[in-house]
């Protein structure tokens, strides 16, 4: 995977250079949070960490739109959305249901979980193949509904 912090850094200077303000603003806002956790936590970040940065924005972007949708702030929930798209532009293509459920099947059948009791075993061998590749929420509800059924 390239450095995905560059392309970040090559983006905002593109967007600074076409004059697009939205997106300018929405990248500045992600390389402040970067550089944000590179001070708490005094390092240099890696790759997997700044991946794993865009996933905690994106999925505080599809909170918001879900909140927003909910109050019925169309405007709004529209802005969260551009935002979102322009994150995602910078994240491995995630995974598709079916190729979740795909993935879960094979994690219980490795775990031999039974019963949803067993939910911890088996989200501690999927987690680790679908890190940043899937929403924990949907593999969550992926697993449950497997073992529920």
């Amino acid at each position: 995977m390239d450095d995905l912090k560059a392309k970040l850094q090559a983006a905002l200077k593109e967007a600074m250079a076409n004059k697009d303000a939205a997106r300018r603003d929405t990248l500045r806002l992600l390389m402040s949070a970067l550089k944000q956790v590179e001070i708490d936590e005094r390092k240099e970040l890696t790759n997997d960490d700044v991946a794993s940065i865009l996933q905690k924005e994106a999925k505080k972007r599809r909170e918001s739109i879900e909140e927003m949708d909910k109050a019925g702030r169309a405007a709004l929930a529209a802005n969260e959305q551009r935002e979102l798209s322009l994150i995602e532009e910078f994240l491995p293509k995630q995974l598709s249901r079916a190729e979740v459920t795909a993935l879960a099947r094979d994690a219980i059948a490795q775990s031999g979980a039974a019963s949803a009791k067993e939910m911890g075993k088996v989200m501690a061998v999927l987690m680790p193949k679908v890190k940043g590749l899937a929403d924990g929420k949907l593999v969550n509800d992926v697993v449950r509904e497997l073992l529920s059924s």
